[in-house]
């Protein structure tokens, strides 16, 4: 496994009345974080919060190029981030513990914190098609050209790791500054990680190795 220091590259807020980020995703223009009982879009460039929605919002978000999927609690909502309306609900995977949430190959992927391990769901039934084990406590998850990062927090330690998808097996590890945690991932699809950091109420950009 290849270890290394992340690079921050940009830290965003705290933000006005945010008390701790969740789940976080990228639209292509804004970043979507989960702060318990909302949604809300910020401009990585300006830094300003731009919209919000009005929902439960306590764990993973992600984003299919259409809608915003958003965890709450045993359900995963599907919600039209024009009107905040949420258009369709599905079961979560089962176990709870869910925290992440990352769309890709036209799949939903659940990152279980206590579970360690990561879910592949339909995304019309709910449906678990595969598992994806790993050695330590599960937060946010995305793909980014066919690779499978996630990111992990445990006992104040924290990093962001690319896994092997049919394995599990570490390939590489990004290790957070002692005291900074990773709770909501996502890729900008380009060389940014965008890193929720729970509690601090703050985002990070971490750079994604070339």
């Amino acid at each position: 496994m290849k270890r290394s220091a992340a690079e921050i590259i940009s830290e965003y807020g705290p933000f006005p009345g945010v008390d701790g980020v969740h789940g976080v995703t990228y639209d292509g223009q804004l970043v979507w974080f989960a702060t318990g009982d909302r949604l809300t879009a910020f401009d990585p460039a300006s830094e300003q919060m731009l919209r919000s929605i009005d929902v439960a919002a306590q764990a993973g978000t992600a984003f299919d190029g259409q809608h915003l999927f958003q965890i709450a609690e045993d359900r995963i909502q599907k919600i039209d981030p024009d009107t905040g309306a949420v258009l369709a609900t599905i079961p979560a995977p089962p176990g709870g513990g869910n925290s992440g949430l990352a769309w890709a190959e036209g799949s939903l992927w659940v990152g279980q914190y206590p579970d360690r391990r990561i879910q592949q769901v339909d995304p019309q039934t709910g449906a678990v098609l595969r598992t994806i084990e790993s050695n330590r406590f599960v937060t946010g998850v995305t793909w980014v050209d066919g690779e499978l990062w996630h990111g992990t927090w445990e006992d104040d330690a924290s990093d962001v790791r690319r896994v092997d998808p049919r394995t599990g097996e570490v390939l590489e590890s990004l290790e957070m500054p002692p005291g900074m945690g990773v709770s909501g991932l996502e890729s900008d699809g380009g060389d940014r990680f965008f890193c929720g950091g729970g509690g601090s109420g703050k985002l990070r950009a971490v750079r994604r190795p070339g």
